[in-house]
């Protein structure tokens, strides 16, 4: 007799990873055996972990015997504090009630949305499009409904707050913002960030900013915006209704520790800690010290930026002549439009010239009949810099054969 096992139907509304659906992709196709494979496509830093973590690591690595405290030791949320203090001119922030240890911004981003929805008809989570999909699966499993805010280069690749109607505001519970934005690099300056924050006021919602490639950006002197930057300037001192995400995973090369913290409003952070005792998300005490070093060094960070604009620069000079590129701001990714369909030049290049990279139109929803990823295809420059410049080589051939 068949058995019908029920589950949570909102699973059913969760859409194939890109990754997955490159996989796919790539099974029609097989590459030239002439070339080694090369990847532009995952977003994983290659650059080696610094030997300060390393080195932290290793000391505290007996602590594994120990259970982790869900919020975290003092010493982690202190270090935190006087980072965020430091690097976005905070007067103050409360390493007690204002920060919680987090294992990555992926897990957090997905987590704290289940606990701030409001399970109701109209609940609305509101996105940038092209965005990381974590924040789509986030809403559709809180039974929220996920809406779409195209960034394209007409309105510099941030949502443009002027075209939400009022409906969609008084629905919105949930604000996902994403600066350095993912997959575009695009910056939201501070005047959009006052913006969104005095429509979060007058409308009773929570913004969500993640800002896991806020350290790597090219003009040395000019750090991207945060979030609670511009809501301390406003006089929001206590940053209601603001919430930001940082990792060390880009910042400091380490994805395997997973990680990050999430800071912001005291009330926020307080039901979120409860619901992460029940979640069991807990950071590992060895990466909780290994993280306190992390966050009070910025000589590694410096050096990682140095790396990422040698590597921007090489390959900026080898694809600008060929192809149409926004110049980076910040993130380590490239958004260059294609003159063939994205999905087409993903599988032609990956064929002819053993390459992965990721199509647009997988890391977007089409609103409207308009995908805004379309003809646009994301490359990570995370590699070593001499295998960035020979994939620019790739696609410029590539390129020159259409």
């Amino acid at each position: 007799m068949h058995v019908v096992i029920a589950m949570n139907s909102d699973l059913q509304r969760l859409q194939p990873y890109p990754f997955e659906k490159i996989a796919i992709l790539k099974k029609q196709v097989q590459p030239n055996p002439e070339l080694t494979p090369l990847s532009l496509s995952i977003g994983e830093p290659k650059h080696p972990t610094p030997a300060i973590i390393l080195d932290a690591l290793r000391s505290n690595i007996a602590q594994i015997a120990v259970y982790p405290g869900t919020k975290g030791i003092i010493e982690l949320r202190e270090a935190i504090a006087s980072w965020l203090m430091s690097r976005f001119n905070l007067s103050h922030v409360d390493p007690d009630s204002q920060v919680l240890p987090v294992t990555g911004t992926r897990e957090a981003l997905f987590a704290i949305t289940q606990c701030l929805i409001d399970r109701k008809p109209g609940a609305k989570v509101l996105m940038p499009n092209p965005f990381y999909q974590i924040y789509e699966g986030a809403a559709f499993l809180a039974g929220a409904t996920p809406i779409y805010l195209p960034c394209t280069q007409d309105n510099g690749f941030i949502p443009d707050l002027d075209a939400i109607d009022e409906q969609t505001w008084q629905d919105c519970q949930l604000f996902f913002m994403c600066t350095p934005g993912n997959p575009t690099g695009a910056l939201t300056p501070a005047s959009e960030i006052k913006k969104l924050i005095q429509l979060a006021e007058k409308y009773d919602f929570i913004i969500v900013s993640d800002e896991c490639y806020s350290e790597i950006y090219l003009d040395e002197a000019n750090p991207p915006t945060g979030l609670l930057e511009v809501t301390a300037t406003l006089g929001n001192t206590d940053y209601k209704r603001c919430v930001v995400m940082h990792s060390l995973s880009k910042r400091s090369n380490a994805p395997g520790l997973r990680s990050g913290f999430v800071a912001g409003d005291a009330e926020i952070l307080k039901a979120f800690l409860l619901f992460r005792t029940y979640h069991g998300c807990a950071m590992a005490p060895h990466a909780q010290s290994t993280s306190v070093v992390a966050w009070q060094d910025e000589t590694h960070v410096i050096e990682n930026r140095r790396l990422y604009r040698e590597k921007f620069a090489a390959v900026m000079q080898i694809l600008s002549p060929v192809m149409d590129i926004p110049e980076p701001q910040a993130s380590f990714y490239l958004w260059p439009k294609t003159s063939i369909d994205d999905v087409t030049f993903t599988r032609e290049i990956f064929k002819q010239q053993h390459l992965n990279v990721v199509p647009g139109s997988y890391l977007s929803r089409e609103v409207d009949g308009i995908n805004p990823g379309a003809n646009r295809i994301r490359l990570a420059l995370v590699a070593e810099p001499q295998q960035c410049i020979e994939a620019a080589h790739r696609i410029k051939h590539f390129l020159e054969t259409l």
